[in-house]
C-alpha cells in the first residue's frame, strides 16, 4: 500500500489499515526510525483499554491490582 505526502508533510492512512488496526482518529501514530528504517506505531489513547479482552479473563482486573500495589509502595 502506498500513501502521498503532501507539501505541508501530510499523509493518509490508507483505509485497509485502519481497518485492520482499528484506528480512529483520536489515535496517535508514533514514528520510529531504525537502522534507516521507519517503522509507523499506533498509540492508543488509554493502553489499558487497548488491553481489555485481549487475556484469558480476569487480566485486567489482576493488571490495575498490580499497578495499585505498584503505586502503594512507592
Amino acid at each position: 500500500m502506498r500513501s502521498t505526502l503532501t507539501s505541508r508533510g501530510q499523509t493518509v492512512v490508507p483505509a485497509e489499515i485502519r481497518r485492520k488496526f482499528h484506528l480512529t482518529q483520536s489515535d496517535r501514530l508514533e514514528w520510529v526510525i531504525e537502522n534507516n528504517i521507519l517503522r509507523v506505531i499506533p498509540v492508543r489513547q488509554n493502553p489499558v483499554d487497548e488491553f481489555r479482552g485481549s487475556g484469558e479473563g480476569g487480566t485486567v482486573i489482576r493488571l490495575l491490582a498490580d499497578r495499585g500495589k505498584d503505586r502503594d509502595s512507592e
